[in-house]
């Protein structure tokens, strides 16, 4: 498995875990699970990400702008889970919130897969898109086991 493979399959849950709590109402058993495992997801793929596949990629002039820009964005999310975390689940500012959350990681998400990746495919080679993944899996189930 390469590293955009790694990434995406992550990228793909979180989206599910969104639409899910955009189907939620109130502060309702469902809506709290789901809440806490997007932030969960969001967090560890955040830092695994940096880690296993921006950080290697900030070693390229071609690419360091770009991850610098996308690790920023990943700065601007854990606001808005912040502003997510001090306002009522029930309240309608909430769901607004939720979905400046969704807008923000869908573009991020889809910035990654149609621009990101295809940039980073030419920067790196193919052992180091196995072992990037390799490392991000690895991060990514001791982050879960933590």
């Amino acid at each position: 498995m390469k590293i955009f493979e790694a990434l995406r399959k992550d990228h793909n849950v979180q989206r599910d875990l969104m639409d899910e709590l955009l189907n939620t109402s109130g502060k309702s058993d469902r809506r709290i699970k789901a809440f806490a495992e997007l932030k969960e997801a969001l967090e560890n793929h955040a830092l695994a990400e940096e880690r296993y596949f921006y950080a290697p990629l900030m070693k390229s002039d071609d690419m360091a702008d770009q991850s610098r820009h996308a690790i920023a964005e990943h700065h601007e999310i854990d606001e808005l889970i912040e502003k997510l975390e001090k306002t009522d689940m029930s309240s309608s500012a909430w769901l607004v919130h939720m979905k400046s959350l969704q807008h923000l990681v869908l573009h991020h998400l889809d910035d990654e897969e149609q621009t990101f990746f295809q940039m980073a495919g030419k920067v790196l080679n193919e052992t180091q898109k196995d072992q990037l993944a390799s490392n991000y899996r690895q991060e990514m189930r001791d982050q879960q086991s933590a």
